[in-house]
């Protein structure tokens, strides 16, 4: 399989960032520094994809259940959103160009996970670059999970990769629900809930929903959320009635059709996503190799307007594929099967 190298100096990436997100920049100056962009992101393709694979190892050993694990390229549009939020952030040091995702099926598997992460032979090879609890310490917006960021070092033909880093998160199934949802209202609705600017009822409502999803596992709830379940579940049933939580959702379930699903070969496991948001139409694509993967998101991602949605994503299967990004087919069944357990007591 032939993988991306990168191109171009730190510096240089670091530059196209800049120059991205720059109003003053010339219109070839921003496409120049596309191209860059594209290319340090392809670049973490092999990295990305043997983390993965260790990830996939330590899943097995740990998991009694049915877990998913998957991977994905940051899509351009996410990368443009976090350089705008972040003044000083440093493109070529961005540590999420690169994921990969195990849900697991509950929290002593996820720890079990993250322990293996954070052995003393990790952290001796200087392989953990960061590591976050939010179980422990969950976000005031209601995320929770862990990330542990690898660094990856290859010796040999594989030196050329050394330094990129890539994200690991660990969710438990309640946990990828509650976000996945998240995502899906964001998408329909034209909000950015995921980066904390959204509308307020919404935002409270997924603060209060991770605050019991974390009381059904036994973990802290949210920051600034009632303790008492009684007041959290009341102040969670009057929103839900107010937003009209559930019928949403299920009517978003409602409207995707998949145009075009390529008869997955078994080799195939690149899919390039695009939803169409205005008309719920989602368009999968699938591909052996990485290289023509990253080729046609890279062409993709600058052809389509800003009520698409275009991810690339690596999973085992189809059926895989739906488990792990419930959101781009828009399966909310799961959250919504919490919500209404949450609002019957």
């Amino acid at each position: 399989m032939t993988w991306v190298e990168p191109h171009y100096s730190r510096e240089q990436v670091r530059r196209a960032g800049r120059t991205f997100v720059d109003p003053g920049s010339s219109p070839v100056e921003r496409e120049l520094a596309r191209a860059i962009i594209n290319n340090w992101r392809s670049a973490h393709g092999f990295p990305l994809n043997s983390v993965q694979v260790v990830l996939r190892n330590k899943v097995r050993r740990e998991s009694s259940g049915d877990p998913v694990v998957a991977q994905r390229t940051k899509r351009l549009p996410s990368i443009r959103r976090k350089l705008e939020r972040f003044a000083k952030m440093d493109l070529s040091r961005m540590h999420d160009i690169g994921g990969c995702r195990a849900v697991l099926e509950d929290i002593d598997e996820v720890r079990a996970v993250e322990a293996s992460y954070l052995s003393n032979r990790s952290r001796s090879k200087n392989l953990i670059a960061r590591h976050d609890d939010y179980l422990s310490n969950p976000k005031p917006d209601g995320y929770r999970g862990i990330h542990v960021v690898v660094n990856y070092q290859g010796g040999g033909a594989q030196r050329v990769w050394s330094g990129l880093r890539v994200e690991v998160q660990l969710r438990t199934k309640m946990q990828h629900a509650w976000a996945t949802a998240l995502e899906t209202v964001d998408i329909f609705t034209r909000q950015a809930l995921k980066s904390n600017a959204g509308d307020p009822e919404w935002m409270r409502f997924f603060a209060l929903m991770s605050a019991e999803v974390a009381h059904r596992e036994g973990q802290p709830i949210v920051p600034e959320t009632p303790a008492t379940a009684a007041e959290r579940r009341s102040e969670l049933r009057a929103l839900a009635r107010q937003l009209r939580v559930a019928e949403r959702l299920e009517a978003y379930g409602k409207t995707v059709r998949v145009l075009e699903e390529t008869s997955v070969r078994k080799e195939d496991r690149h899919f390039l996503l695009v939803l169409d948001v205005d008309h719920g139409r989602l368009s999968v694509r699938a591909f052996p190799n990485a290289a023509a993967a990253e080729e046609a998101y890279g062409a993709l991602e600058g052809e389509v307007g800003a009520n698409f949605d275009v991810v690339l994503v690596a999973v085992s299967s189809m059926t895989a594929l739906r488990r792990a990004y419930p959101n781009y087919f828009l399966d909310t069944t799961s959250f919504v099967e919490l919500v209404k357990n949450a609002l019957a007591y």
